[in-house]
């Protein structure tokens, strides 16, 4: 019986989450530098291709906020129904890059200098670009710019096609596909799931989801594998062979409900990890109420030539930095 009911609250609240027509939650990582860096030796990592410190201390404290609005309930809605998204990585530090598609425009802004700290690779300074990249200096300075977003889609799918082909159609997820996958979904966390419930101090309540990694996901691709040819072009779902290497231990969801509604997904990953350094690695999803995305005001507009010219200027000018640092009488 509290399998059966803590299924059906948590299956409610799933729900409610998708007659909303605009959700908004934040995902990001419960874990340290020093898990990651274990992590990412257990992968065997080619010398000099480790995780640098930065990076590991970036990702342990980074967190995404993300915000999707569509016309219709989330639950009926097409790629074609979504009408505005928004997107921010931030850490304790501050925000490193966030973006917005809002109407028929993509709006950008980051903060270069930590993304380039974090990933080792410094990004030129804005004053070191040639006149043709002024656009490109709004970015490195950290101010919003924006594009029209199908002009960047259409020069996209040209730049990678072949001479005179005409451009692949938008891959999309129909509505029907949408909810036979979320069926699937729903059919195997039934079948292999075990569900517990407790009460907890302010009035929220917790169903903690557990089951074996492995038999988990094969069940499901198992369950969505006659649904492939509907499934957009270059969604290729793995095999049983594919999967039969990952590991089965069990792992615990635990989803925090507060009047019904979900609030909070934690997952402890670590002991997928089977590396005994990985102390501490979750991944928590929070749910918050829904925030329309808008324009910001103030963006500089650019125009595709001018993004691309620009990034050919700045290499060239990193291409020529790097030739004169190293003069024909260097010893």
């Amino acid at each position: 019986m509290e399998q059966l009911s803590a299924g059906k609250k948590l299956d409610q609240a799933f729900g409610k989450l998708g007659k909303e027509k605009t959700i908004s939650f934040e995902l990001g990582l419960d874990t340290d530098a020093q898990s990651l860096k274990a992590l990412d030796a257990s992968s065997d990592p080619e010398p000099g291709e480790e995780m640098p410190d930065e990076a590991a201390d970036l990702l342990s404290g980074a967190k995404i906020s993300v915000t999707v609005q569509s016309k219709k309930p989330i639950d009926e809605s097409g790629e074609k129904d979504y009408v505005g998204m928004a997107m921010k990585v931030s850490t304790k530090d501050g925000d490193l890059v966030e973006y917005r598609v809002v109407g028929d425009y993509t709006y950008i802004r980051s903060d270069t200098d930590s993304l380039g700290k974090a990933m080792g690779a410094p990004v030129p300074s804005a004053k070191d670009l040639p006149p043709e990249a002024s656009g490109l200096k709004k970015v490195l300075e950290g101010e919003w710019v924006k594009f029209i977003t199908k002009e960047m889609e259409k020069t996209t799918a040209e730049m990678g096609a072949e001479p005179g082909a005409k451009p692949a159609p938008e891959p999309t997820l129909d509505a029907k596909t949408q909810k036979q996958l979320l069926e699937a979904l729903r059919e195997t966390i039934a079948r292999e799931v075990d569900f517990k419930t407790a009460g907890d101090k302010d009035g929220s309540e917790h169903i903690t989801a557990t089951a074996p990694f492995r038999t988990l996901i094969t069940e499901f691709f198992g369950e969505i594998r006659p649904l492939a040819k509907n499934l957009p072009p270059g969604m290729e779902l793995p095999t049983d062979k594919d999967l039969k290497d990952a590991p089965n231990t069990k792992v615990t969801a635990d989803f925090t409900l507060k009047n019904g509604e979900l609030t909070e997904v934690y997952v402890d990953l670590a002991k997928l990890a089977e590396n005994a350094k990985v102390k501490k690695l979750g991944l928590v999803v929070r749910m918050s109420e829904g925030q329309t995305p808008t324009a910001p005001a103030g963006a500089t507009e650019l125009n595709i030539d001018e993004i691309l010219g620009g990034f050919g200027a700045a290499m060239m000018e990193e291409e020529d930095f790097g030739e004169e640092g190293f003069p024909e009488d260097a010893a």
